[in-house]
C-alpha cells in the first residue's frame, strides 16, 4: 500500500458512496457497535424526535418499554395529552443532557422536601415538565406525588434497561440563578412568572454538552453497569431562539454542537453509540424531502427512512433478531407528525 487512501472501501469515497447511488440507495451509514435484540428492554428519552424512535421500535417488535403507563381510568385518547405513552417515563421532553442528568439525580438521590413549582390560575405546575398536566395540578401535594411517581419510573427504567436511547434536542435552556434548577421551558411561557433576577438564559457550547453527556453516561453506568447507551440528535430545528441570533443560524449552532458532542462521547466507549438520524433527515443529499411544508416537522416518510436504515444496519452487522415482541396497539394508532408531543413548539404562540 502506497498511502492510506489506497484500498479503502467504496463507502470512504463520495462518488461511489453518495453521488452514484443517490439518496434512496444509500447504505452503510451506520456500523452499530452492539446488537439491539428484540428481547432487549429499550428505554427512550429526549426531544420530540425520540418519540418516533420508540414507536418504530414497538412496530418492529422490539422491546420498547413504558415504565409509567397511564392509569386505567384515563381514556386512550387522553393519555398522550397528559404525557403518557410518549417516552419510557412521564418526564415530557428532555432537550439537554444536563436536564436528563438532573432527572436522574432527582430519581436516585434524596430530594428537598419542598420543590420549586409554578402557579397559574390557582393551579400548580411542574417547572421540569409544565405541559404534562394541561390544567395543572390541584395543589402542591398532588404535584409532589406525581413527581415522586415519575422518579420511581425513572429508577426502574435505568435499573432494568438493556439499551437507553437518548435524543439530544437543544443547547439553549433556562435556569434558576440561585438553585441551578434547569427548566423545561422558559418561565412565563406556559406557567409561572418570568423574573430577570431569578431566571437566566444559557446556550451551552460543545465543551459543556460533552461534559454533561459524560456525567450523564457515568451516572447511568454506575446504576446499571451493563447498560448500553445510544445517542441521536434531533433533526427538528428550533421553534424560537433567545440567543439574539436569527433562528436559522441558532438552529445550526445548536445542532452542530450536539452532533459534535455526541460523536466525541460515542467515540470513547464501546457501549456508547451514535445513530445518524440527524444526518438522514437534514443532509443536503436528501434535498429536504423529509420535512413538512413548515420546514420543521419531520414527515412519516422521513421517520420510516430513518428506521429502515436502523434495522438494516443492525441486521447487516449482527444478523436478524428473531424473537418478536407483542405490539402495543395504543402506541401505534397514529404516525402523523402532528401527533408528536413537542413542548418547545408552544413558543411559536409568541411569534409576531
Amino acid at each position: 500500500m502506497t498511502h492510506p487512501y489506497a484500498g479503502l472501501p467504496s463507502s470512504a469515497y463520495w462518488r461511489p458512496a453518495v453521488a452514484d447511488v443517490g439518496p434512496h440507495q444509500l447504505s452503510g451509514l451506520w456500523t452499530p457497535k452492539y446488537p439491539i435484540r428484540k428481547e432487549d428492554v429499550v428505554v427512550t428519552a429526549g426531544s420530540c424526535f425520540a418519540q418516533h424512535i420508540g414507536r418504530a421500535l414497538t412496530a418492529g417488535g422490539y422491546g420498547w418499554t413504558d415504565f409509567e403507563p397511564p392509569p386505567p381510568f384515563l381514556p386512550e385518547g387522553e393519555a398522550r395529552r397528559f404525557g403518557y405513552d410518549v417516552f419510557s417515563f412521564r418526564t415530557g421532553n428532555i432537550y439537554t443532557p444536563s436536564m436528563l442528568l438532573q432527572w436522574l439525580q432527582l430519581a436516585f438521590e434524596p430530594a428537598p422536601e419542598v420543590a420549586e413549582h409554578w402557579e397559574h390560575n390557582g393551579r400548580v405546575y411542574d417547572p421540569l415538565r409544565p405541559a404534562i398536566e394541561p390544567d395543572g395540578f390541584a395543589d402542591e401535594q398532588d404535584f409532589m406525588a406525581a413527581r415522586a411517581a415519575t422518579c420511581r419510573a425513572v429508577r426502574r427504567a435505568v435499573e432494568q434497561a438493556d439499551v437507553f436511547v437518548f435524543t439530544l434536542g437543544l443547547t439553549e435552556h433556562w435556569r434558576n440563578a440561585a438553585t441551578g434548577l434547569e427548566y423545561a421551558l422558559c418561565p412565563g411561557t406556559v406557567a409561572g412568572r418570568f423574573d430577570t433576577r431569578t431566571h437566566v438564559f444559557a446556550n451551552a457550547d460543545a465543551e459543556a454538552v460533552t461534559r454533561d453527556l459524560r456525567a450523564m453516561a457515568a451516572f447511568l453506568r454506575d446504576r446499571n453497569p451493563d447498560l448500553r447507551l445510544l445517542l441521536t440528535v434531533s433533526p427538528v430545528p428550533l421553534t424560537a431562539t433567545a440567543s439574539g441570533q436569527h433562528v436559522l443560524t441558532a438552529s445550526s449552532y445548536s445542532k452542530s454542537v450536539l452532533r459534535a458532542a455526541a460523536g466525541s462521547v460515542a467515540g470513547d466507549d464501546d457501549r456508547i453509540d451514535y445513530f445518524p438520524s440527524y444526518e438522514i433527515i437534514t443532509h443536503p443529499v436528501f434535498r429536504g424531502m423529509f420535512f413538512a411544508p413548515n420546514m420543521r416537522s419531520v414527515e412519516p416518510a422521513g421517520v420510516r427512512t430513518v428506521m429502515e436504515h436502523f434495522f438494516a444496519e443492525q441486521e447487516r452487522v449482527f444478523g436478524k433478531s428473531q424473537k418478536p415482541r407483542r405490539r402495543n396497539a395504543r402506541l401505534m394508532q397514529s404516525e402523523k407528525a402532528a401527533d408528536v408531543q413537542c413542548e418547545e413548539v408552544m413558543l411559536d404562540a409568541f411569534a409576531r
